[in-house]
């Protein structure tokens, strides 16, 4: 008899962003991935972005059936470290993700999983970028 052991897969807290990630995006991104890096580098000139579709996850839920047989683009987790946030509670930093990613929630993008930090918060040396 086998016995399944449930893994949690643990997220790294923030990875600097290195040259590769700044540059075009690779082709294996979808659409809406694609529109979010974009949006989120050029307006929030972050430190550190992590973005993980989770839309695999939800696959099995009606609304994903009904979109594209379940292979849509609908759930994200973003992890953010930009300056952007200094001086604003958690909810502020969230609306302004939503704000910036209205469009794509207004076209299906269902659900953001949001962690934002500022350098300090996140313990990224200022003086070395």
């Amino acid at each position: 008899m086998f016995r399944l052991r449930s893994q949690t897969r643990v997220l790294p807290a923030f990875r600097r962003i290195s040259a590769m990630a700044t540059a075009s995006p690779s082709p294996s991104l979808g659409p809406i991935e694609s529109v979010i890096r974009s949006k989120l580098l050029s307006s929030l000139q972050p430190a550190a972005l992590v973005i993980h579709n989770d839309s695999y996850q939800h696959r099995h839920h009606a609304p994903m059936r009904a979109q594209d047989g379940g292979s849509g683009e609908t759930h994200f987790s973003l992890e953010i470290v930009s300056d952007e946030f200094k001086g604003k509670t958690t909810m502020q930093r969230h609306r302004m993700i939503y704000s910036l990613l209205s469009e794509e929630l207004d076209q299906g993008l269902h659900s953001l999983s949001l962690k934002t930090k500022t350098r300090a918060e996140a313990g990224i040396d200022t003086a070395s970028t």
